[in-house]
């Protein structure tokens, strides 16, 4: 059983109570964005979706955000948001990374063939911030949308979540070895309605998966039970709930941020457990305020000088005059603003 269900259900009451007395969603505490990404190629549409950070454990100044452009293709950038490099490939929606013999393994849900899942595979250059595209890999029916990936097992075979469109929850064990590829498919769980935001705990053996008309969905990677741990309408988030992010601490501490769309929100929840903290807008700041957020990403860690406790970052669905873009926030920003709100 997964150790967060643990305490859950004796807690869900006192949650539940806690979390109606926020009416409609409010209040969240305001944060301002410390710097932003060029804004995508792609103007005047919904293309900017979903960032994934790899961290330079060596110079961590020197990190890497990977953000996707879902008319055009996969963008690198610098911790100051400039551009490195970008890879062509229409159709990819989420995007994830784990470092693999010293390279960073990048992989995102392809949803350029509607039928069918896919995802899309390539190395990042943590020299030059170039990709190098590997291949594609089919996954199974839907509309490939999120993903999310776990850690390597004792056979360095990764494990990868897929969340089409369908409800389907996919676990694609991939294994990259000279530039190849194998990968085998299998069906861990489905939820009612269309998915997206994907997050896996390996410390836990969770999978959290955001259903975006109903919550936060937590499911054993083991033997596919699942519990609705963070359902919309308690004050947290509201529909559609879409990325997710995890910051952990210790043997299963931390905490899970959703992004609550519907209302320009972010909801963070204390683990073990999902006990609701508080939530946070990105408010008008130096570089602008943050609307509709697709995907986020969350690292807790030290980046250097202008993110020393941690960095968030988020997705804008609303950046005018430019296109859509990624802003980049301090965690320890976040933490402190709920602290006083909240006292945690």
């Amino acid at each position: 059983m997964l150790k967060s269900f643990h305490t859950f259900t004796l807690a869900t009451l006192g949650i539940v109570a806690a979390c109606a007395s926020i009416p409609g969603g409010d209040p969240a505490v305001s944060v301002v964005a410390r710097a932003e990404t060029v804004p995508v190629g792609t103007v005047n549409e919904d293309a900017a979706d979903d960032p994934a950070i790899w961290r330079n454990a060596s110079d961590p100044a020197k990190s890497l955000i990977v953000g996707t452009d879902k008319k055009g293709g996969l963008y690198v950038y610098n911790l100051a948001g400039e551009q490195l490099s970008f890879l062509a490939a229409p159709g990819l929606n989420n995007v994830d990374l784990i470092e693999i013999e010293g390279r960073p393994l990048v992989v995102a849900s392809d949803r350029s063939d509607l039928a069918t899942a896919h995802l899309h595979v390539s190395v990042l250059s943590p020299e030059t911030g170039e990709l190098s595209a590997l291949g594609r890999v089919s996954v199974g029916p839907g509309e490939g949308y999120g993903i999310c990936l776990g850690a390597p097992g004792e056979n360095g075979a990764i494990p990868v979540f897929s969340a089409p469109k369908n409800g389907v929850i996919y676990q694609t064990r991939l294994v990259v070895t000279g530039g190849k590829m194998q990968a085998s498919t299998s069906e861990l769980a489905r939820v009612p309605s269309q998915p997206e935001g994907c997050v896996a705990d390996p410390r836990t053996g969770t999978l959290y998966i955001g259903e975006e008309a109903a919550g936060v969905w937590a499911i054993d990677i083991a033997t596919g039970d699942k519990q609705l741990v963070a359902p919309t309408g308690t004050g947290l988030t509201v529909p559609d709930v879409e990325g997710l992010a995890l910051a952990p601490e210790g043997e299963d501490a931390g905490y899970l941020v959703a992004s609550s769309q519907g209302d320009n929100a972010y909801a963070v929840y204390r683990l073990p457990g999902v006990v609701p903290v508080g939530r946070f807008r990105i408010a008008p700041g130096a570089f602008g305020s943050v609307e509709e957020t697709d995907g986020i990403e969350l690292e807790p860690r030290s980046f250097g000088p202008d993110f020393p406790n941690g960095l968030f970052i988020a997705q804008d669905g609303v950046n005018p005059p430019a296109a859509q873009n990624f802003k980049l926030v301090r965690w320890d920003d976040v933490l402190a603003k709920l602290e006083a709100a909240r006292g945690f």
